[in-house]
Parts: structure tokens; C-alpha cells; sequence
């Protein structure tokens, strides 16, 4: 597993580029929850998710070691939007494949911040292989959304920010999709208190590791069709995260597509704010009551906002 001083150093880096996010209190999820409920706003970091922070990270140091590599990666859509806003800052090359149906609020911000967009995958785990093979053929740097040592220590000081800001915390809840997020945050978590409770999330229609958990393996799962784009799709077998996941997540359950919705549609009508359906998850977790928080010093990570309008308006005037 990564040093604790390697979050701590990613830390430092990237506070000259990113303020940290809000911390805030949730009055509609702690009456819900029995608890005291804040939530880390990931979704008004500056690419609208916490991707900004591991491909930030990630292409500092490759940009320290090479001035002008050109990188690669594949991408729901988010994290290769924070690839192309990190290689712009830095001025390097980028190129992102992604799947042909990621949402337009990912696409667009990718080819404005200069990246050279792939949008031609039939789903992640194709775009994965294109992603991997451009970089075998080109000489590229191939930069996971999960499976990297810099990127999980970017995601791991979004506890370092909790932490700091809330000493007293006893509860982390946070999506999981790759799990570079969850894996950086428990790393950093369990080494500052090793009583703090880290909750994972998934979506029913794409558990992954609930599954691989059960095995006591990553193995192969059928991804259904889910609100949470981001968080669908299997992982490289040999990702580094599972081991995070395997032995400092202390629980990880599965919202469905319902409660998705409904803890998208709690947020705007609550708390005011917008996020995507990876966002959600967390909150809608907490929201369903499938993780137990009774009494806790929960902070619940809203993990990103980049929603198609559409999606949004129609989730919002629909009851399920």
C-alpha cells in the first residue's frame, strides 16, 4: 500500500492549485440518519468531481520526470475530463477514450480544455483496452482512474480534508467504482484512527467488489445499465485497490437505481445542490438507511455533479 506520507505529499501539491471543498451539515440526512451527517462536496471541486485531484497528482510527477510526456487514459467521462484540465494546466498532450455514450456534460469540458477526445468505446471496460493499447503502441503514459499509486493518493486527501476539518469524525461514506477514491480515503483514514468506520457504495447494477469480496477475489460480473455511469463496469483484475478494499473498508453495500434517484431528487429538494448519479450514491446509501449510522459523525462524500441537463430535469419530475 502507498505511504501515508505520499497522501500527505499530494497534499501539499495540490493545495497550490485546489482550495479545499466544503465540509457542510446535512439537517435532512442527519434527521434521516439519527446522526450528524456532513457532506464533503467533491461536486464543486473544479472539474465538479474529486478526479481532479488523483490526475492532478498523477501528472505532476509524470511531468517532473518528463517535461513533455503525452498521456492517455480511459474514462466514464469525469476523470478524463480532469486529465484534460490537469494536462492543460501543465501543458502536456491528452488523450481519453471513453465510451460513445457518456454523458455530453462529461464530453464537452474534455475537448474544451484542448484533450484529444475518443468518445468511440462501446462501454468503459472497451475503452480501458483502447486506452491500454494506444499506450503499448505510442510509448504513452497510461494514467488509470483507479489502478495508480499517484492517482489513489490524490483521492486519499479528500479524508486528509475531513480530518482537518473535522477532527471528531467516527464515519466516512464513499462511492466505489474502480475504487481509487474509497482506497485512498481508507488509507489515510485508518492510519490517522483506526476506529474511524469507512462505508463503500456501489450500484446494485454494478457491484464489483461486493462480489469480489463474497469470492475473496476480483472475478467477472455482468454490468447492468445505471444512473451512476460512473460507477459501472468491471475492474482490471489486478488492481491495485483491492487490497484497500479487502482490508481497510470495513463494509460496502449497494443502492439501487430507485434509490439513486430519490437521494438525487432528496439533495436538490434539501440541501440545494446538484449531483450526478456516482455522486448520489453515498448519500443515497445514507438516505435508504442501507448502512447504519445511528449516532455516528458521518461525512458523506458527494463525488461529483457532471449531469446532462436532461437527466437531471427528467429524474427530478419524475416519481418513481
Amino acid at each position: 500500500m502507498i505511504p501515508v506520507a505520499d497522501i500527505l505529499a499530494a497534499g501539499r501539491r495540490l493545495a497550490l492549485h485546489l482550495p479545499p471543498t466544503p465540509l457542510v451539515h446535512s439537517p435532512w440526512l442527519s434527521a434521516l440518519a439519527s446522526a450528524e451527517v456532513r457532506l464533503k462536496l467533491e461536486s464543486l471541486q473544479v472539474t465538479r468531481s474529486f478526479k481532479a485531484r488523483g490526475a492532478l497528482n498523477a501528472l505532476t510527477r509524470l511531468a517532473a520526470l518528463d517535461p513533455r510526456p503525452v498521456v492517455v487514459t480511459a474514462s466514464a467521462g469525469n476523470h478524463g475530463r480532469a486529465v484534460a484540465w490537469a494536462a492543460e494546466r501543465l501543458g502536456l498532450r491528452a488523450v481519453v477514450f471513453t465510451p460513445a455514450t457518456a454523458p455530453q456534460a462529461k464530453l464537452g469540458p474534455i475537448r474544451s480544455h484542448g484533450a484529444e477526445l475518443r468518445p468511440i468505446a462501446a462501454d468503459y471496460e472497451d475503452a480501458e483496452r483502447m486506452a491500454m493499447e494506444f499506450a503499448r503502441t505510442t510509448g504513452a503514459a497510461f494514467v488509470s482512474p483507479y489502478n495508480h499509486q499517484d492517482v489513489i493518493a490524490g483521492g486519499g486527501t479528500v479524508a486528509l480534508e475531513i480530518r482537518e476539518a473535522w477532527p471528531e469524525v467516527d464515519t466516512i461514506v464513499v462511492a466505489i467504482g474502480g475504487g481509487g477514491l474509497i482506497s485512498g480515503i481508507a488509507r489515510l483514514a485508518k492510519a490517522t484512527n483506526s476506529a474511524i468506520r469507512v462505508v463503500g457504495v456501489e450500484a446494485a447494477q454494478s457491484s464489483a467488489f461486493t462480489e469480489a469480496r463474497r469470492a475473496g477475489r476480483i472475478v467477472p460480473i455482468t454490468v447492468g445499465k445505471t444512473l451512476a455511469d460512473g460507477l459501472g463496469g468491471n475492474v482490471d483484475p489486478g488492481t491495485l485497490t483491492w487490497d484497500y478494499i479487502r482490508d481497510l473498508v470495513d463494509e460496502v453495500v449497494t443502492v439501487s437505481e430507485l434509490d439513486l434517484a430519490e437521494g438525487l431528487r432528496g439533495l436538490v429538494a434539501h440541501d440545494h445542490l446538484i449531483a450526478e448519479g456516482a455522486g448520489i450514491a453515498a448519500v443515497a446509501a445514507v438516505a435508504a438507511r442501507r448502512i447504519a449510522v445511528d449516532s455516528a459523525r458521518a461525512a458523506v462524500v458527494v463525488s461529483g455533479a457532471n449531469i446532462d441537463n436532461s437527466t437531471l430535469i427528467e429524474i427530478l419530475t419524475t416519481a418513481d
